[in-house]
């Protein structure tokens, strides 16, 4: 049995999953196995990159699966349990394919906080060279440099982000997965979140571990966040149970207001301009987001993100 394996979803993969997966293989602790749920076999075949994905596992100990998946059939939660049945190690991590680990150490910090009580740690994020200044200063918002265990006890003072725990870079305990049934299937996106509050109400503890690093963000437009942003809302909306009585908005809030101060400080007024637009964006989005019912299907759909969702 391995240790650990690595499952990451696939669409259109790039160079920089190249320059991803060249860094998994060059980890101080290897995973055992390399999982790819690629979607589109049409898309991944025209590009031509097993090729090279097959060139740089040559000569490793470590193990690749590759398994192909139908467009109409890629749901968030299934995928991603689809590459969980295919391993059978002690722990396994799901990455995104645009995150790339910082470091050799990536693997081994995710994983040195692993206990009898802690079954998921995630890593910090930290924002690509390319990243403009509300972007970097999210991502510093949202993946400090201290690292944090969080229970059920932290509900009153972290609100919604006590379930906070992405799978950009996330490592899990396969035997507790499994037995709370794995990530939920159905959902727009937030599998992660919902599979955290699962771990949270049973009980469990959940480690954000800032020594773990991954590089990764975006510079999204407003049109993208508002997407975004509306697909999270329908994600609440679709949740109750979770979301009724912990809010987002006040951690939102909080960000924008933290983040114009630093771009007031740092006298980056255009910054300031886009700020605005961008935040009202993600409000917009959120706010349909969360009355998705109320409107009509194709505006809904218009509005998402993940419009295949909703086929």
């Amino acid at each position: 049995m391995n240790l650990v394996d690595v499952i990451i979803p696939t669409y259109k993969p790039d160079n920089r999953f190249l320059t991803s997966i060249k860094r998994l293989l060059a980890q101080s602790v290897k995973p055992g196995k390399i999982i790819i749920i690629n979607t589109d076999k049409s898309i991944w075949d025209k590009s031509g990159i097993e090729e090279n994905i097959r060139e740089l596992f040559y000569g490793s100990e470590v193990n690749l699966y590759i398994e192909h998946i139908l467009k109409s059939d890629f749901d968030h939660g299934a995928t991603r349990n689809l590459g969980v049945s295919k391993s059978d190690a002690k722990y396994f991590i799901c990455m995104t394919q645009d995150a790339v680990c910082f470091d050799k150490e990536t693997v081994k910090y995710l994983l040195r906080g692993m206990d009898n009580s802690i079954k998921l740690a995630y890593a910090r994020q930290v924002p690509d060279k390319r990243a403009n200044k509300i972007e970097k200063f999210t991502r510093e918002f949202n993946y400090p440099i201290e690292s944090m265990i969080k229970s059920f006890n932290e509900r009153q003072t972290l609100g919604i982000k006590t379930y906070f725990a992405s799978n950009v870079c996330a490592a899990y305990e396969r035997e507790t997965f499994d037995a709370l049934g794995g990530f939920d299937t159905g959902e727009i996106l937030n599998e992660d979140m919902l599979f955290a509050y699962k771990l949270i109400e049973h009980g469990y503890f959940i480690k954000y571990e800032a020594w773990a690093k991954v590089i990764h963000s975006h510079n999204y437009s407003g049109i993208t966040q508002f997407k975004r942003n509306f697909d999270i809302g329908v994600s609440q909306a679709s949740n109750p149970k979770i979301f009724k009585n912990i809010k987002s908005e006040s951690e939102g809030k909080k960000l924008v207001l933290k983040t114009l101060k630093y771009l007031l400080a740092t006298h980056s007024y255009i910054s300031i301009i886009r700020l605005i637009y961008i935040s009202g964006c993600k409000y917009i989005g959120f706010f349909m987001g969360r009355n998705f019912k109320k409107l009509p299907k194709g505006m809904v759909r218009a509005f998402s993100m993940n419009k295949g969702f909703w086929r």
